[in-house]
C-alpha cells in the first residue's frame, strides 16, 4: 500500500442507554431495559418476527488480541426458538437491539463511513425513543398500561456507575497489535477535547465538586485490558471481529456518548484515519506518554485544553492541542474527501483560540456554556443540584424535552444529519455492507427468519416455520446464510433480487450462486 492510500474501513458504534422510570426511581433497570426491548419486539412481530433469536454460537468476547483465550465455558445455541426471551432483537435496519446488564443497548449496523455510522447511530435514538414509548402504552392483563420511562444518551448514573457507548473499528489481522496500541494510546488520551460528553462533578461518584470534559474519563484505570465493567482500559484488547479471521476489530471503551452529531463524526473519523495510517506504517512512537492512565483523567479536567503531558521520553511536554495537531498532521492525507480534516480542524482551531467558542459543535462546551450562564446569573457554585439536572437534562434523546435538541432548534447547535436521514436508517439497512442483506431479509422476509448474528441468518425456506413456529415442524428446511465478510452482500451485490423476489426462496437461490449458502 502506497503511503496516503486508505485501507477499506468499516465502523460500528455501540451505545448503552440510561432509563429511569420517573414514577418509581427505585425499580430495577433490568425490569425497565427488558419491558422496553420487549414492547419494541411486539410491536415489530405482526410486520416481521419479534421472535428472531439472537445466535451466540460465534461470539468469542474472552479471546484476547494479545493471543491468549479466556473462555470459561462454550454457549451452543438455543434450539427452540420460541425458549428465549424476546429482549434480544435483531432490527430491520440490520442493528441489534436487546438489554446488556441493566441497559437497554442499540448496537449499529455496520457501515463503511464516519458520515454512514453517524446516520446508523443517530437512528439508534429515535428506535429507542420508539420502544420506550411502547412500554409506556404496553397493556398488562389486568388493564394497566405501562411505566412512563425516560431515556438517556451518557455513561454515568450519578451513584458511581458508568456504562458504555463503544466504537469498532476492522482493521486487517496482520498489523502489529502493538502498533495499535502505540499509534492509538496517545490518540485516546488526547482526543477527549472534541469527544468529551462533559461532566458535572470530580471522581467516579462525582465526589468532588467542578466541571470535567469527559464523562468516562474516570472509569478509565490501566492502559491496557479486555475488560469493558472493571479495570478499563485506554486499549481494548477483545479479539472477537465478527467477521472472516483475516480482520480484527477494535473494540474502543474510552469513547462518550456524544449528543452531538459533529462530535460523533470526527469521533469516528479521526480513530479511522489514525488506523488508516497505522496499517500503512506511519509510526507515532515519538508521542508516547509517560503516565497515560493519569493523562487521561488531567486532559479531562483541563478546560483549557493546554495543560502539558509529560511524554515518555521524560524531556519532552505537549498539551492535548499539541498532540492532536501532530495526529491531524501526520494523517491528513488518509482521508480522500477531506471532510473529516476539515472539520478536525476547525475543531482544534477554536479550541485553540478559546474552547468556549466551540459550543455550537462540541456537547462539553455547550454543556459548560449552559451551566456558566446559570452560575452567573444565581452565583451558585458546581455543587448545586441544578448543574447536575442540566448535565442530565442535555442528555434526554427525547427532542421534547432534552437540552441538546432544544439548542438545535434554537440554531445554537449544529447538525449533520437530515431528519429524512434518520427516518430511513430507522427502517433501511446501510447499503455499503453485509448488513444490507440482513436487515433487507428481515424487513422483507422477517417471519422466515429463525435466528441471526453478525455473521449469518438462519432462515426457513419451506414457509412451514412462518405456520408453525416450530423449527423442528415437519417439512421445515433451515438454510444457513453466511455474512462472514462484511464488504459483501451490498445493494449492489444482490439488491435487485432481494427487492423484487416474492418469497425467501427465491433470495436463497441466488445466494447459492454467490456460494454463502448451507445447511
Amino acid at each position: 500500500m502506497t503511503s496516503g492510500q486508505a485501507p477499506k474501513r468499516f465502523f460500528g458504534t455501540e451505545v448503552e442507554y440510561g432509563i429511569v422510570c420517573p414514577a418509581d426511581p427505585n425499580v430495577s433497570p433490568i425490569l425497565t431495559s427488558t419491558q422496553a426491548v420487549i414492547a419494541f419486539a411486539h410491536a415489530q412481530e405482526e410486520t416481521l418476527s419479534g421472535r428472531i433469536r439472537w445466535d451466540y454460537a460465534p461470539e468469542s468476547p474472552l479471546r484476547d488480541s494479545r493471543g491468549f483465550d479466556l473462555r470459561r465455558y462454550h454457549q451452543t445455541p438455543v434450539v427452540d426458538p420460541n425458549a428465549i426471551g424476546a429482549a434480544n432483537l435483531l432490527v430491520e435496519n440490520g442493528a441489534r437491539f436487546y438489554v446488556d446488564h441493566a441497559h437497554p443497548e442499540y448496537s449499529a449496523p455496520e457501515t463503511a463511513s464516519a458520515l454512514e455510522a453517524t446516520i446508523a447511530d443517530r437512528a439508534g435514538d429515535a428506535i429507542m425513543l420508539r420502544a420506550a414509548k411502547l412500554a409506556g402504552e404496553a397493556v398488562d392483563a389486568e388493564g394497566n398500561t405501562g411505566p412512563e420511562l425516560k431515556i438517556y444518551r451518557n455513561n454515568v448514573d450519578g451513584k458511581g456507575a458508568s456504562y458504555g457507548t463503544h466504537e469498532n473499528y476492522l482493521f486487517r489481522r496482520d498489523t502489529d497489535f502493538d502498533d495499535i496500541v502505540a499509534g492509538l494510546t496517545p490518540f485516546f488520551v488526547t482526543r477527549q477535547i472534541f469527544t468529551g460528553a462533559g461532566r458535572v462533578g470530580l471522581g467516579q461518584k462525582g465526589q468532588t465538586p467542578g466541571f470535567q470534559i469527559s464523562q468516562r474519563a474516570d472509569y478509565i484505570e490501566t492502559e491496557v485490558s479486555l475488560e469493558t465493567t472493571l479495570n478499563r482500559g485506554i486499549i481494548n484488547t477483545r479479539d472477537e471481529p465478527h467477521a472472516s479471521e483475516a480482520w480484527r476489530r477494535l473494540h474502543v471503551i474510552i469513547g462518550d456518548a456524544n449528543m452531538s452529531e459533529v462530535a460523533t463524526f470526527l469521533k469516528l473519523g479521526t480513530t479511522g484515519l489514525v488506523l488508516d495510517a497505522i496499517e500503512d506504517g506511519v509510526r507515532f512512537d515519538d508521542l508516547k506518554l509517560r503516565n497515560p492512565v493519569e493523562a487521561v483523567h488531567q486532559v479531562s479536567r483541563d478546560l483549557t485544553c493546554r495543560e502539558k503531558l509529560q511524554l515518555d521520553d521524560h524531556v519532552t511536554w505537549m498539551s492535548a492541542l499539541e498532540i492532536q495537531y501532530e495526529y491531524l498532521a501526520r494523517v491528513e492525507s488518509y482521508d480522500d474527501d477531506g471532510a473529516v480534516v476539515k472539520r478536525w480542524r476547525e475543531v482544534l482551531d477554536l479550541l485553540a483560540d478559546d474552547p468556549r467558542k466551540a459550543g455550537h459543535l462540541l456537547d462539553w462546551v455547550a454543556k459548560l456554556n449552559l451551566m456558566e450562564g446559570l452560575r452567573s446569573r444565581a452565583g451558585i457554585g458546581w455543587e448545586h443540584p441544578k448543574l447536575a439536572l442540566i448535565d442530565i437534562q442535555y442528555s434526554d434523546i427525547d427532542p421534547a424535552r432534552g437540552l441538546y435538541h432544544a439548542l438545535v432548534r434554537r440554531g445554537s447547535m449544529e447538525t449533520l444529519v437530515s431528519d429524512e436521514d434518520v427516518a430511513r436508517a430507522i427502517s433501511f439497512a446501510p447499503e455499503s455492507t453485509r448488513a444490507y442483506l440482513r436487515g433487507g431479509i428481515i424487513r422483507r422476509f422477517g417471519k422466515d427468519v429463525i435466528a441471526g448474528s453478525w455473521t449469518s441468518l438462519i432462515v426457513d425456506v419451506s414457509g412451514t416455520y412462518r405456520r408453525t413456529r416450530a423449527a423442528d415442524a415437519p417439512g421445515v428446511e433451515l438454510v444457513k446464510i453466511s455474512l462472514d465478510e462484511v464488504d459483501r452482500l451490498t445493494a449492489a451485490d444482490c439488491g435487485k433480487v432481494l427487492e423484487e423476489a416474492d418469497t425467501i426462496g427465491e433470495v436463497v437461490d441466488f445466494l447459492r450462486g454467490l456460494g454463502v449458502v448451507g445447511q
